[in-house]
């Protein structure tokens, strides 16, 4: 029952308000946390690391985009010869002790799915604790910059540029503040994020392959063209993976499960000889119990030239921070 109230409070935040308005009187208790957190993080600001600082975030609830365009900065990081961490809170994960170093051997429950996919995906650093300062922290000794996985409102950790990845399609929903709408913070928040890119326009993500969960064998996406499928995604807006497969000319039968599920085998098991296609994300929760019929699609995301160069411009301005920390260190010392 309540599992219902919340999928139809969710839908209706991409409906005209009045749909959510019995939550209405919830609003002035949403924007007073808001409000105390911002004021609190501007009276004590939080103290500057090591090393530079870059947050990945969006101000609404659900999928974004943000995690592939996160291993397209972390690819672009690299490139320039630098070691590169990231820090997340592990959503859906529970650790007996944090800060928690992800590795191949961590459990997901323990780590969070995203966290998971993101160390076997990028092979790099990554820290989980419910309180990122800490995981930064973790981190300074090992890394030259850290990329914050979300926690554009986790105050706590000093920044020094931030990103807000938006959803081009679906935009802020109907604008208001959660839970009559989709929004964490104020639609003016943007205006104090370094870079505000919307996935549809500014990037858009890709299918890049398509690899079997138990073998690892890799077949063209261009075999997906015809074939009827069971489309299997727990992220925030499993529609678009849905429109990824059509746009490859697969049928879709869409099973659409809420972000961070945790999946039993039954949830992947369909009595017909169509093949199983999941996200990334959900692979490395199911990859255990998954069998010749389950495959996943990788994906990555390609800038425009305009989005290029400010990622460039801001990187070389976050990354002249560390520059000067060093500078005054070595003076210090």
């Amino acid at each position: 029952m309540l599992s219902r109230l919340a999928q139809s409070v969710e839908r209706n935040w991409y409906q005209p308000a009045w749909r959510n308005a019995w939550l209405l009187p919830l609003i002035p208790l949403v924007a007073l946390v808001v409000n105390i957190k911002r004021w609190r993080h501007q009276r004590s600001p939080a103290s500057p690391l090591a090393v530079p600082v870059l947050v990945v975030g969006n101000i609404t609830v659900g999928g974004t985009g943000k995690t592939p365009f996160m291993t397209y900065l972390v690819a672009q990081i690299q490139a320039r010869g630098l070691r590169v961490g990231i820090v997340s809170r592990g959503y859906g994960g529970k650790s007996a002790q944090y800060p928690l170093w992800v590795t191949s051997e961590t459990p997901v429950d323990e780590c969070g799915d995203e966290p998971k996919l993101l160390q076997q995906r990028l092979l790099c650093p990554v820290v989980v604790d419910p309180q990122r300062a800490r995981a930064a922290q973790a981190l300074i000794g090992h890394v030259d910059i850290i990329l914050s996985d979300d926690g554009l409102q986790h105050y706590a950790l000093t920044r020094q540029a931030e990103v807000v990845v938006i959803d081009a399609g679906r935009g802020f929903g109907n604008g208001w503040l959660l839970p009559v709408g989709p929004l964490r913070e104020p639609v003016s928040r943007l205006q104090q994020a370094d870079l505000c890119l919307r996935n549809g326009d500014d990037f858009h993500v890709q299918a890049l392959s398509l690899l079997n969960v138990a073998s690892g064998l890799q077949r063209p996406l261009t075999d997906l063209s015809g074939l009827t499928v069971h489309a299997v995604a727990g992220i925030g807006h499993p529609e678009r993976f849905f429109k990824t497969l059509r746009d490859l000319g697969a049928h879709v039968i869409p099973h659409p499960f809420p972000d961070h599920y945790a999946y039993q085998m039954h949830d992947v098991q369909f009595d017909d000889e169509h093949l199983i296609v999941m996200t990334e994300k959900d692979w490395v929760k199911c990859h255990e119990f998954a069998d010749e019929r389950h495959w996943y699609l990788t994906i990555g995301v390609v800038l425009d030239e305009q989005a290029e160069r400010h990622i460039s411009d801001l990187l070389n301005r976050v990354l002249s921070h560390s520059v000067t920390v060093n500078k005054e260190e070595k003076n210090h010392g």
